[in-house]
């Protein structure tokens, strides 16, 4: 015959067990929510930045812009006087 203590002692392992295997499959839930949102906010960023270049380049195109790639001539760079006075110390 089993004692109280034991049937106590089963019902709360089973418990545990029981919580620890409900925990942890709402843990895979909640990650797999994480990486798809993630993903999302991901894309989402992502179209925003293409639309944006996207948005540049047609003002350029339309010649409202300069062009932001163009080559800077390094004797028109504004840092170029205090580079030189760095070198001459």
């Amino acid at each position: 015959m089993v004692g109280r203590f034991e049937r106590n002692k089963d019902l709360l392992q089973t418990a545990v067990e029981s919580t620890a295997t409900h925990v942890g499959r709402i843990a895979t839930i909640i990650t797999g929510a994480v990486v798809e949102i993630t993903r999302e906010i991901g894309d989402l960023v992502a179209d925003g930045v293409e639309m944006r270049e996207a948005a540049k380049k047609a003002e350029i195109d339309e010649g409202d812009l300069p062009e932001i790639d163009s080559p800077v001539d390094p004797e028109d760079h504004p840092g170029r006087e205090f580079w030189a006075k760095r070198e001459k110390n």
